[in-house]
């Protein structure tokens, strides 16, 4: 990424720390100007609001009983929530402290929880830790050494915390802070002879980690040498995260990674950036500014986006990251209706929300949703949205394998969305538990393919791992039409008894009528080692919405629009099944997956199956 001869000259050659690090001057003047700022107001009134809640209320205890009870049950939500509320706390006492002119009114209060941050006994999460006694003790690393994805981000905040307000505090909280991370992070990262494992991972892990632990770092550190070392090691783990992108530009873990991951990417380059005044800039080339669309690409109407892996369903973009990258590298913005509350991040995470004060841009709000066909040839996405005068009408697939990132065992899956409303859906993300990372992670309906609208054959899903993946036959997309051709054979085991497995979608849209339609036709060929009473296919349609079933169609209705399956109901049993399940949230949810079930199917098999989209006239 960066010769490590440039990044040591343009870091020596800086004399004083830069006053801009953390988004930029916070002058009494900027800050009565952000105050007054029409865009901000609704978010200042709710830090405000939850500064004044810290002051009254104590700060919640991380109890042993609350620690172990991941370990205990495989329940990570008991203790993140308490966690990450102390988190949340560490962010709004700080941005009312350096906005309110009575600054002093929240010191006390922060001086208390910055105190108590240090003392827990680990910042990393008990999810990241060993799960048994005998795994604690031969551990290469101490458990309040552990850096995962949170003891760099706390590593991060309180640094940043210092930066902006640290003259304000009591000198014994500043040196221990300093002391905290010094030890817990800059160490165990920098110093040890046997490296964290994500330094060289090439998903969001090496970027958060490593963009947390280097902005902490140009914070705090004033031996040069020392930083320009630190820095070059963050470097190296930047590209192997970027390296886990194809040049298309394309983030197979979704686009909520995408903002993880990619987000401390560009905060980390950003404070590099002001850090040497510009003359170290990794914000730059073609495959960052294909990387920086996606999230526009993938976007949908009223906060929906196409969330294959482990992504939620809707995505509310961070104002100040899209901000400065549509400003840095000239592009225009996505779909941005407001800066989010305060609250909309549940792990309160640090730099999203400062620079959402600091860097959003008013004049890119209320910019309409990229429109078009698009294709990430990597990664074999395929997405296609046009604006209709009734509203937005989209159809995306996907190819891909079965590993990867956050993977879900979904090849040749689709999403039809109507409107605002995804209506053949993708489940995104389950609640995460230890089971869900664990064995039986495909055994989860979130993540197995009989949680996706695509066929069991013979009784078989998809199976996982990179050797289970599809192939592209046919990409063709013209202004109005879109050929989608896969050969998903190798998704599922040979001992399936399929010797060929091909399906294809055929999408148009017509913008005058408000309606789109999907041909979908599956073409199966059988192996004669499989009897014909044996052979059969279940073709699932995956959905939130309940459909009703009637005469070869089924209609899932949504607030304005529909979308209808037209069926061959004389070679089918239809049946609609309510699954209970939870979101990645926890909150629990119903799912609705139509069942279409083939019994006895020839040697050679093909199925058709017709969508039509519609919107309801206004």
């Amino acid at each position: 990424m960066i010769a490590f001869h440039q990044l040591r000259e343009a870091i020596l050659a800086v004399m004083h720390r830069p006053t801009n690090l953390a988004g930029g001057e916070l002058s009494p003047d900027r800050c009565r100007m952000l105050l007054e700022a029409p865009h901000l107001a609704s978010l200042i009134k709710e830090i405000k609001a939850e500064a004044e809640r810290d002051r009254r209320e104590p700060v919640p205890s991380l109890s042993f009983a609350i620690f172990q009870r991941f370990s205990a049950t495989g329940n990570r939500k008991e203790f993140e929530k308490l966690y990450f509320e102390r988190r949340g706390r560490l962010l709004a006492l700080t941005l009312a402290t350096v906005l309110e002119a009575d600054n002093r009114r929240y010191t006390e209060t922060l001086e208390n929880l910055v105190w108590d941050i240090c003392d827990e006994y680990a910042w990393a999460l008990p999810a990241h830790l060993p799960d048994t006694m005998e795994g604690v003790v031969t551990s290469q690393v101490p458990i309040h050494q552990t850096v995962d994805l949170f003891a760099a981000e706390t590593a991060h905040a309180l640094a940043e915390m210092l930066y902006l307000v640290g003259d304000r505090l009591n000198p014994w909280v500043a040196y221990r802070v300093r002391e905290e991370i010094e030890h817990r992070v800059f160490q165990p990262v920098f110093e040890r002879s046997t490296s964290f494992g994500w330094l060289s991972w090439r998903n969001n892990w090496s970027a958060v980690c490593g963009g947390a632990v280097g902005m902490a770092a140009l914070l705090l550190i004033d031996d040069r040498e020392r930083l320009a070392g630190m820095q070059d090691r963050v470097g190296r783990a930047m590209d192997s995260f970027l390296s886990g992108y194809g040049e298309d530009g394309c983030c197979p873990e979704g686009v909520g990674y995408w903002n993880y991951g990619f987000g401390y990417f560009v905060y980390w380059a950003e404070m590099l950036y002001a850090y040497t005044g510009g003359s170290i800039d990794v914000l730059q080339g073609e495959k960052i500014r294909k990387i920086a669309r996606f999230p526009g690409i993938v976007a949908l109407s009223e906060h929906a986006c196409i969330n294959y892996s482990d992504c939620d369903a809707t995505y509310q973009p961070h104002t100040g990251l899209f901000s400065r990258l549509c400003n840095r590298l000239h592009l225009a913005p996505p779909e941005m209706t407001s800066v989010p509350s305060f609250h909309a991040d549940h792990c309160y995470r640090w730099p999203h929300q400062v620079r959402n004060v600091l860097w959003t841009d008013p004049g890119l709000l209320h910019a309409a949703v990229e429109e078009g066909n698009f294709y990430f040839p990597d990664t074999s996405w395929l997405i296609s949205k046009r604006q209709t005068p009734q509203g937005l009408i989209a159809f995306s697939a996907k190819g891909g394998n079965n590993y990867e990132p956050h993977n879900h065992n979904d090849l040749g899956h689709f999403i039809l969305h109507v409107g605002g409303e995804t209506l053949l859906a993708d489940l995104g993300g389950g609640e995460y538990t230890r089971e869900y990372f664990g064995e039986a992670r495909y055994r989860h309906l979130h993540n197995g393919s009989a949680g996706h609208s695509v066929p069991v054959v013979n009784g078989c899903e998809q199976a996982e791992g990179a050797a289970y993946s599809a192939v592209v036959k046919r990409c063709e997309t013209s202004s109005d039409d879109v050929l989608f051709d896969l050969d998903l054979t190798r998704a599922y085991k040979p001992e399936t008894g399929l010797q060929q497995f091909t399906r294809t979608f055929e999408w148009g849209c017509t913008v005058e009528d408000a309606s789109g339609h999907l041909v979908l036709t599956d073409h199966f060929t059988f192996g004669d080692e499989v009897e014909p009473s044996e052979r059969n296919v279940t073709e699932h349609f995956i959905s939130y919405h309940k459909p009703v079933v009637h005469s070869g169609k089924a209609t899932w209705t949504g607030r304005k629009g529909s979308v209808t399956l037209a069926f061959d109901a004389a070679g089918f049993a239809a049946e609609v099944e309510e699954i209970a399940t939870k979101m990645h949230s926890g909150l629990p949810v119903t799912v609705y997956r139509l069942r279409l079930h083939a019994p006895q199917v020839p040697s050679e098999y093909r199925c058709r199956f017709v969508f039509t989209c519609r919107l309801n006239r206004r």
